[in-house]
C-alpha cells in the first residue's frame, strides 16, 4: 500500500513559514519567492485535505491543526538532517552507533576509554547523546544505552556494568589543620538535586554523625559537584568510579567512610539479547563489558589517607 507522504519540498516550506509566522520570511530562507511557498503550501493543504493556515489579507496565521503539525513535521525534518548529515560523515565500509549515556558517566568514565574501543574497531564511529531519564529503546533512534538500572528498561535486555558506590570528596586544602578525617559537621556539604537525601542516607549507612544533612548548595549533575568539589567549595558525595583519577593524583581526597548501600547499578541497554545485536553493536557491548568487568571484580580500595603537603597545594 502506497504511503501518504506529502513531498519534501513542501514540508519544508511549510516547517520554515509555521516558524517564521510569515511566507515572505520563509521565501527568503528558502531562496524561493513568496508565491512558490505559497504554491507549496496549498499544494500540501490539498494533499492533506486539512487547512493550516489562515489567510487574513496579506497576513497568515496557524491555525491549531497547523501548529500540531508543525511541531511534528519540524522533528522529523531534523532527524532526518541529523541521519543524511551522518551517513555524508560515514567512511566507505564504516559503520555508526548512536549510543545514549547519563551525562557525568560519559565525562568522567566513558570518553576517557572510547580511544581504547577505536583502536581495536577503527571502522565503527560512536555517537554520543545526553539522556536524563530512561526511555523506551525501540524506535527511538538509539542502539544502545548506557544508564541506571530501571523498570523501564523491561522490554529490553540489560547487561549490568558497575555499581555506583558514593563517597565523600573534598580538595585536600580543606583538611588543612581538621585532622585527618574531621567532622563532616565542620565542613560545608554539596548536594546533588536530584537525590536531596544522599547525606541522611550516607550518614545511616555509615554511623556517621551530620547534625543537618539536608544544609548545603545544591547542583544538577554529579559532574557540577566534582567541580565544585576540586574549587574547594565543599565536600561532595558522588560516585567513586568518577573521581578515581582524582583521588590517584591527589586533587581529592577521601578519608571517609564509603556508603556502601548508597548504591545504583549502571547497565548497558540493548533492544535484545548481545547476541542477536547488529555486528558493531556487538562489538561494543563485548568491549564494555570487558572495561567494565575489572572495576566490578577488584575489592573497592580503602579510603585514602589525608594527601602530603605537595599534593595538598596543587
Amino acid at each position: 500500500m502506497r504511503k501518504k507522504i506529502p513531498s519534501s519540498s513542501a514540508l519544508q516550506a511549510f516547517e520554515a513559514a509555521a516558524r517564521h509566522g510569515s511566507f515572505a520570511r520563509a521565501a527568503d530562507e528558502l531562496s524561493l519567492t513568496e508565491g512558490a511557498i505559497s504554491r507549496q503550501i496549498a499544494r500540501l493543504e490539498s494533499f492533506l485535505d486539512v487547512a493550516l493556515f489562515e489567510r487574513i489579507g496579506n497576513r497568515v496565521r496557524l491555525l491549531p491543526n497547523g501548529e500540531r503539525y508543525a511541531s511534528q513535521v519540524r522533528q522529523m525534518l531534523e532527524q532526518l538532517d541529523r541521519e543524511s548529515q551522518y551517513l555524508m560523515g560515514q567512511p566507505e565500509g564504516g559503520a555508526s552507533l548512536d549510543i545514549a549515556v547519563l551525562p557525568t558517566f560519559a565525562t568522567h568514565w566513558l570518553i576517557p576509554r572510547l580511544a581504547g574501543f577505536q583502536r581495536r574497531h577503527p571502522h565503527i564511529t560512536v555517537h554520543l547523546s545526553e539522556r536524563m531519564e530512561p526511555f523506551v529503546l525501540a524506535g527511538s533512534g538509539f542502539d544502545a544505552c548506557i544508564h541506571f538500572e530501571h523498570p523501564a528498561w523491561s522490554g529490553a535486555h540489560t547487561c549490568p556494568l558497575l555499581q555506583e558506590t558514593l563517597v565523600p570528596v573534598c580538595h585536600p586544602r580543606m583538611l588543612d589543620g581538621q585532622g585527618p578525617a574531621p567532622s563532616l559537621d565542620r565542613l560545608p556539604r554539596l548536594h546533588r538535586r536530584q537525590n536531596p537525601e544522599a547525606w541522611q542516607r550516607y550518614a545511616q549507612d555509615t554511623g556517621t554523625a551530620i547534625a543537618r544533612p539536608a544544609t548545603g548548595a545544591r547542583y544538577d549533575l554529579h559532574a557540577m559537584l566534582i567541580e565544585a568539589a576540586l574549587a574547594g567549595l565543599g565536600v561532595a558525595l558522588v560516585p567513586r568510579l568518577y573521581v578515581e583519577a582524582e583521588l590517584t593524583q591527589g586533587r581529592l581526597v577521601a578519608p571517609w567512610p564509603e556508603g556502601r548501600t548508597v548504591s545504583k547499578t549502571f547497565c548497558l541497554v540493548l533492544p535484545g539479547p548481545v547476541t542477536l545485536c547488529a555486528e558493531p553493536v556487538q562489538a561494543f557491548a563485548r568491549w564494555l563489558l570487558e572495561e567494565a568487568a575489572p572495576a566490578a571484580c577488584c575489592p573497592t580500595p580503602a579510603p585514602q589517607s589525608r594527601a602530603p603537603a605537595s599534593a595538598r597545594g596543587a
